[in-house]
């Protein structure tokens, strides 16, 4: 944004780079792939990009996957919808705490400590607690009563 708008105000903009960025959007429109995630996918930096790949490939399973009701399959896509926005709330109020960490001199770096390994382990073990999260039996409550209206 920075280089579109010195460019207007300056007089100089990369002609070239704005063509390139037009063509490329009618092409994925042409494709009918939707432009709010490609945009998202180019201008965030891969580490970032990865998660949300995964996040979506595990939506994409879960939705494939054969259910024997409908409502189960709603109720299995809206525990994973809440587990996620859980978890992107959990991120902000780390984000919070360390911040506030900051401002009172306390060192809450963890640079180094389990490398590239460690991060994706635990990557793998948020996944795996994802999927016993949204695939885990009924919540007790639901259970309770289809256990008294005699459904299964």
């Amino acid at each position: 944004m920075k280089m579109v708008v010195e460019g207007v105000m300056g007089g100089n903009l990369p002609w070239g780079l704005v063509f390139t960025g037009v063509f490329i959007a009618i092409v994925v429109e042409i494709i009918g792939v939707p432009v709010l995630p490609f945009a998202l996918g180019l201008y965030l930096p891969i580490h970032l990009s990865i998660p949300i790949m995964v996040g979506g490939l595990i939506r994409f399973c879960v939705e494939k996957r054969k259910f024997k009701s409908e409502t189960r399959r709603k109720e299995v896509v809206d525990n994973g919808v809440l587990y996620s926005s859980g978890m992107i709330a959990g991120e902000g109020i780390v984000g919070i705490i360390l911040a506030i960490c900051t401002v009172f001199g306390v060192n809450m770096s963890l640079d180094g400590v389990l490398g590239n390994w460690g991060g994706l382990g635990f990557f793998a073990i948020l996944i795996a607690v994802m999927f016993a999260f949204i695939f885990g039996g009924k919540n007790k409550r639901k259970a309770k009563e289809e256990e008294i209206s005699g459904e299964e």
